[in-house]
């Protein structure tokens, strides 16, 4: 079935003076190009701002080249673009997409790189609850976060619904052989 192309572009807004537009004639440039589409719902219910809120940032600004908002940008981005890895981020640190989605086209200070590499991210991931410590410049507040995701849900509704129901399932995944981590469900009457 044949489909039909749309031949206008789509504005993204700006990054200091470059615009940023999307079209369907460069052919094969970026296989992450989704990402603008999501930083366009970020920048309509503010999910990174929001959530930034939730940390606390014991870093001396002065001596950082990525700022809190960039560290949780790039990692939510990469996992929703499918680079659940860290050590992927040491090449992604230098894609212009997410570069864009960033507004962060290149970095503030000479041998940087516009975004982070793995061993920033992974003092993010292992940031403790609470207050920044001594070793750990970056906190954050469960609490907080868990409200966000439930205001969250709540702002995308126009009226607050009267019954929330989470309907939990089974996500249990049969296995073969002996591997390690394995468990016997009695529901599914096997290992998973």
């Amino acid at each position: 079935m044949p489909t039909q192309c749309n031949g206008e572009t789509f504005g993204f807004g700006r990054v200091g003076c470059r615009r940023v537009e999307a079209a369907f004639d460069g052919g094969a440039i970026t296989s992450d190009a989704g990402a603008l589409l999501l930083g366009r719902v970020d920048q309509t219910i503010g999910l990174i701002e929001r959530l930034s809120a939730c940390f606390t940032d014991g870093r001396d600004l002065a001596l950082i080249e990525h700022g809190l908002s960039t560290l949780l940008m790039q990692r939510i981005l990469g996992i929703a673009l499918g680079y659940e890895e860290l050590n992927d981020h040491d090449r992604l640190r230098f894609d212009p997409v997410l570069a864009v989605v960033a507004g962060k086209l290149k970095a503030d200070r000479k041998g940087c790189a516009p975004l982070a590499g793995k061993s920033t991210l992974n003092r993010l991931e292992h940031a403790p609850a609470g207050e920044p410590e001594r070793y750990h410049k970056i906190g954050y507040d469960a609490p907080a976060i868990e409200a966000l995701f439930v205001d969250l849900f709540l702002d995308a509704h126009t009226t607050p619904p009267d019954e929330i129901m989470l309907d939990l399932e089974a996500t249990d995944d049969p296995l073969h052989g002996h591997p390690e981590g394995r468990f016997f469900h009695g529901y599914c009457d096997r290992c998973c």
